[in-house]
């Protein structure tokens, strides 16, 4: 069974259900699976800036239920080689060598960022 690790920008565009009918659908799959993302991921979310206790409430909830990745040996050598030569900030290369160092498909919509990372296995929810 495929394993999917969520990046930030998913993450918002499902708990705002911003994500077209086949990419919710895609999201739920994948989130009762049980959602996995990276401690980068993490951060981001809790760094989001909003009043709406409702919103804050989503994302702590999710956060609660999700298995956080923290950064390993691996995910430290990962990162290494996707940041050297290539124009990549430094939590995006985190979250693409979390995904890599376990094999995961990366779910985002940022795919640009990701691009040239060898290996990177990625999914667009919005373009399901």
């Amino acid at each position: 069974m495929e394993q999917y690790l969520i990046d930030t920008n998913c993450v918002s565009d499902y708990l705002s259900e911003s994500l077209p009918f086949n990419g919710m659908q895609f999201m739920d799959s994948v989130i009762d699976q049980g959602p996995k993302i990276s401690i980068i991921t993490e951060i981001e979310l809790l760094c989001w800036n909003t009043s709406d206790d409702k919103k804050v409430n989503g994302v702590k909830n999710f956060i609660n239920d999700s298995t956080i990745f923290e950064i390993t040996a691996d995910v430290v050598r990962h990162c290494v080689s996707a940041r050297k030569g290539k124009k990549i900030k430094t939590p995006d290369a985190i979250i693409a060598a979390t995904a890599l160092s376990l094999n995961y498909t990366l779910l985002t919509h940022n795919e640009k960022d990701f691009i040239n990372i060898p290996k990177l296995k990625i999914v667009n929810p919005s373009k399901l």
